[in-house]
């Protein structure tokens, strides 16, 4: 088996589907990379025990056809040293040796059988599919993901869940502090659907999505899912279990409304919350009518912050109290100008959204108070 490859072009897609291999595998095979060649298409698939990606490069100058199982060291750590030039891979079929050439060097070294490499079990007979648009489902990971939690106790909350509907597609994550809801009107589906997306999948999809376009496929079943895009695809097994009624949290009555700039609102927390107690992070707010007062202290340490910034409140004046770090991750995630904070009171959950959505998408994000001891 022989071919020409760039070594740009091999070392992109390489580094990109790299991400699946863990740094522990139980099998062996699983530190490798599987490339397949079938003509002048070269596959390399990369996988672990819940995750498998591939994606395909042309070569030119092939001979044979075949697979093989290259230690994904030995591939990736000389590339990223070389700078962009034609690789000639000459792999003996027999022995499993390869060598590859480079401008002004060789280096060779031992593959693996590549019908030893996992394959992927097949979708049952149930199996549905949506389709939707690339930037769709990127935008809905990356506005929800930073949401997930780690919690081995509650497995169901450590990925994106996917509630399909007939006239929409919503993605929730939460960790039990905060929850993020996004609906987007452009996706439909011809059933009723739903399936949680662990972290490692739905991370994997956020570093590939920004160079795909056109549509993505998605076709699942009970336990697992295959994602078709063009450059890339994916395998990936669910998170079992049921996730939790996340629109009974949401509160519905919040009498208490502030608008406000976002970056303003995010840069003054960011600077307070510095001198905030380490061990518990958190501002607390003052709302009036036409401003707001965050303060922050720690008492061990006789340290203390104030800052006031403008905005527009409808409401009672209250005080109320969260956790900065959580602030933070939502207002980074937010894609508006301005948003609104709906307050109910200081021991409900406030709601954040905002001003301005992008087209045919709705986001909410909800995070729950911390007690303040005044």
């Amino acid at each position: 088996m022989k071919f020409v490859v760039s070594s740009a072009l091999l070392s992109s897609h390489l580094q990109t589907i790299s991400r699946v291999i863990n740094s522990k595998n139980a099998l062996p095979i699983l530190d490798c990379f599987l490339l397949e060649l079938k003509g002048n298409k070269l596959t390399i698939t990369a996988a672990d025990s819940e995750v498998r990606m591939d994606t395909f490069v042309e070569v030119a100058d092939y001979e044979g056809e075949g697979s093989l199982a290259i230690n994904a060291k030995n591939l990736l750590d000389p590339l990223r040293e070389l700078p962009d030039q034609p690789l000639t891979f000459d792999i003996n079929d027999e022995t499993l040796e390869v060598y590859i050439y480079y401008h002004n060097g060789k280096y060779n070294f031992i593959g693996l059988k590549g019908e030893d490499y996992p394959q992927p079990r097949d979708l049952n007979d149930s199996a549905v599919s949506l389709s939707l648009d690339s930037q769709i489902l990127l935008s809905g990971i990356n506005r929800t993901v930073f949401a997930t939690a780690d919690d081995e106790l509650r497995p169901v909350m450590n990925g994106i869940y996917f509630d399909i509907n007939t006239d929409n597609l919503t993605f929730v994550a939460s960790d039990g502090h905060k929850l993020v809801r996004v609906t987007s009107s452009d996706v439909k589906a011809d059933q009723r659907a739903s399936f949680i997306l662990p972290k490692k999948p739905a991370n994997l999809l956020r570093s590939v999505l920004p160079r795909e376009d056109g549509e993505v496929v998605i076709t699942f079943d009970e336990n697992h899912a295959i994602v078709k895009m063009t450059k890339y695809n994916m395998v990936c097994r669910f998170v079992e279990g049921r996730y939790p009624n996340y629109n009974s949290v949401i509160p519905v009555d919040n009498p208490n409304k502030v608008t406000l700039d976002r970056m303003n609102f995010l840069n003054a927390i960011k600077r307070v919350s510095v001198f905030s107690n380490p061990s518990s992070n958190l501002v607390k707010m003052q709302l009036s009518d036409d401003k707001i007062i965050i303060t922050a202290q720690d008492i061990d340490y006789l340290t203390s912050a104030e800052e006031e910034i403008e905005c527009q409140y409808s409401g009672n004046a209250m005080n109320i109290g969260f956790k900065a770090p959580f602030l933070v991750d939502i207002l980074n995630n937010i894609p508006s100008t301005e948003v609104v904070v709906e307050l109910s009171d200081s021991s409900r959950a406030g709601i954040i959204v905002p001003v301005e959505n992008e087209v045919n998408e709705e986001m909410l994000a909800l995070i729950m108070p911390m007690m303040l001891n005044d």
